[in-house]
């Protein structure tokens, strides 16, 4: 019985000696964890630039650090597309003798980085996070945007530098890698940076003033310059109360292409704020049921939000229709009611600026202030058929200026002023909304649109990867649907491959067609004809032709109004007065025949004095071609010189035989 007490005993308890193989064990798996989160998450460190290297410089010292780099989900076994989360940190240091005003520093991103927050900058040529910044990125600073000398602060470096803390996530390269950017710089003007010496994961560069560079007299601000863009949206501030301000959206086009037919403009409120009153535009949907059962309801117990114009945290704002402009209510305003249409500045400065007012309620802790004001972020625009805006996050810039109300020589000032840009961007792959065809005299065939262009939706009875079928040219008046017995017959006639399942539509609601009509000594000629296969008409459309080699070639253009812009090698192209309608598709004059597209057309003539060697099949072909500022697809190939053109088998057979007949004799 003793014996086996002990026996349990010596089981139950253990050893001195099973003590320590336990607790080496226990060591040996915190080990393992402990390196395993290392591998998962590799912590660099982060220091701000040290006394010796700001010894060495005399103007703004640039730095960025890798911080932290951590493997994403999905786990994936192809390396490239791995994604990796990481947090990096950049400084600028003024250890100059003159205050740098509105910093601007660019990151130039190399690993499909998508950032996902910059504390201490915003981003100005990109969207609003998450934001794909693969070919780099320019910062400006939003809490501290100037950096003061040692000289005026004693030396204080709060106020001299500027401290960005990044999130964000990039792809590629292995567990030990150290990914970092191209390079770092200051993008203020007379400034010269020299290329960023590298030491493991940090990088930093001394930007000195440039005494080359001749300072240009620019106001002093106290933030960041406004900015050029494509579209340019001002969010001025023009009154200011303890829980709400009123506001003015005013929307400017700069580039000569571009455009907006029947703009929707949509935005976040970040921060629950809501529109009570809106005039010189309208709100899509009114639903009051968002500020009810949210936050404004329980703020603002007491209010009708049965008369609010919208509550909703993402609203949409269309412009007014034009019998709106003089209502006492919603109109008299300059530059609105316009059902939406802003014009380049080429076509008519005066539509090319929309503008409507705003009366927008805050929520806490904005309304401890009437100063404390935060604007909408995720700004987007778009139109019906229309450039791609891509837009960036809101910049407070100095107050706008206007003329006093009174009429009096007196100027006015907003409360507060924002800018947000907005640039044209390409259309992706079957995204367009207008495509072209080509054609010419030498070719018997016209190139059709390519399959697809503008988008796909069912493709299970034809091929969306398809080429498209070459056709005879009056297929191209008839719609798609009708091309079918055309296309066939043309394939059977001229020998061409029939696939057995046939490539899908364009898809399109506008195509162009670009004709070559001639080539002689002296010149050429062109035909460009559009066609409209929506049911709704197009007012004051135009059309856009860029001819990199032939632009100093075109000479004119018979049935349109034709202008040159210089800048861009294009041709820009409107209808005459009273032509200025491309009509919508309309039936046909029986019931079996196909609908009839609304058309224009002209004829563009060239000459051929600034091209040596020219050649019809290349040079009279158009680089890209714009319908209402929008890129349109173009076809992959141009029409080639068919057999028709040369020589052929049969005549030089003759001509053999002739010859060796004479021979003989």
């Amino acid at each position: 019985m003793e014996e086996t007490t002990n026996s349990i005993a010596s089981s139950s308890y253990p050893t001195k000696k099973t003590k320590i193989k336990l607790l080496a064990i226990h060591l040996f798996l915190f080990l393992s964890l402990h390196v395993s989160h290392v591998q998962a998450q590799k912590t660099l460190s982060s220091s701000p630039p040290s006394a010796i290297e700001l010894e060495g410089c005399d103007g703004v010292f640039l730095s960025y650090a890798l911080v932290a780099r951590q493997k994403e989900y999905p786990h994936v076994k192809n390396a490239s597309k791995q994604a990796w989360a990481f947090k990096a940190e950049a400084t600028l240091t003024n250890v100059g003798d003159e205050e740098l005003q509105g910093w601007k520093m660019f990151v130039g991103f190399q690993h499909h980085e998508i950032l996902v927050s910059a504390d201490g900058a915003i981003l100005i040529d990109a969207g609003d996070f998450p934001a794909d910044v693969d070919n780099g990125t320019t910062l400006v600073g939003s809490a501290v945007s100037d950096l003061k000398t040692a000289i005026e602060t004693a030396g204080d470096l709060n106020q001299m530098s500027a401290k960005i803390d990044i999130v964000g996530t990039q792809f590629g390269l292995g567990p030990g890698a150290t990914p970092m950017p191209k390079t770092i710089h200051l993008e203020n003007d007379g400034f010269k940076c020299p290329t960023p010496t590298r030491r493991a994961s940090r990088m930093f560069a001394c930007c000195r003033k440039d005494p080359t560079v001749k300072a240009k007299l620019a106001k002093k601000t106290k933030y960041p310059p406004r900015r050029y863009g494509d579209l340019t949206i001002a969010y001025d501030v023009l009154q200011a109360f303890q829980n709400n301000y009123y506001v003015q959206v005013t929307m400017e086009n700069k580039h000569p292409l571009g455009r907006l037919d029947h703009w929707n403009l949509t935005w976040e409120w970040p921060k629950g704020e809501f529109i009570y009153s809106i005039k010189g535009a309208y709100a899509r949907r009114k639903d009051p049921s968002e500020c009810l059962y949210g936050t404004a309801g329980k703020f603002y117990g007491d209010m009708d939000f049965s008369q609010v114009a919208t509550c909703q945290k993402k609203p949409i704002i269309s412009d007014l229709p034009a019998e709106r402009k003089e209502d006492e209510k919603v109109g008299k305003l300059p530059w609105c009611c316009r059902n939406g249409t802003v014009l380049p500045p080429l076509m008519d400065k005066n539509k090319a600026k929309s503008m409507f007012q705003m009366q927008v309620f805050k929520m806490p802790p904005d309304t401890d202030n009437r100063t404390s004001i935060t604007p909408p972020m995720r700004w987007n625009i778009d139109g019906v058929i229309n450039p791609y805006y891509k837009c960036g996050a809101p910049v407070r810039v100095d107050p706008e200026v206007f003329p006093d109300p009174s009429g009096l020589s007196a100027i006015s000032t907003a409360v507060a002023s924002w800018q947000i840009v907005c640039n044209i961007t390409k259309p992706k792959p079957q995204q367009n909304r207008c495509c072209v065809s080509f054609s010419a005299f030498y070719n018997e065939s016209a190139i059709p649109c390519n399959t697809c262009a503008c988008g796909c939706d069912d493709t299970r009875k034809c091929n969306s990867r398809a080429s498209p079928l070459l056709l005879p040219p009056d297929a191209l008046l008839v719609p798609f649907a009708n091309r079918t017995l055309k296309a066939k017959a043309w394939a059977k006639m001229k020998h061409l491959h029939m696939p057995s399942r046939l490539p899908c539509a364009d898809n399109c609601p506008v195509s162009i067609n670009w004709h070559v009509s001639s080539d002689h000594k002296d010149g050429w000629t062109a035909r460009i004809t559009l066609f409209n296969w929506e049911d709704y008409s197009f007012e004051d459309w135009f059309t856009a032709i860029q001819l990199t080699k032939t632009y100093d070639d075109f000479k004119d253009v018979y049935s349109f109004n034709g202008t040159r812009i210089p800048g861009i090698k294009t041709i820009f192209l409107e209808g005459l007065k009273g032509l200025n309608y491309l009509a919508g598709e309309i039936n046909g004059t029986h019931a079996k025949d196909p609908r009839v597209p609304g058309k224009q057309q002209s004829v563009l003539s060239f000459s051929k004095k600034h091209v040596k060697h020219f050649d019809v099949t290349k040079d009279a072909f158009p680089a890209k071609v714009f319908f209402n500022g929008l890129e349109c697809s173009l076809p992959p190939i141009r029409p080639g010189k068919s057999s028709g053109h040369k020589p052929s088998i049969r005549i030089i057979a003759l001509i053999l035989t002739a010859f060796m007949t004479l021979f003989l004799i």
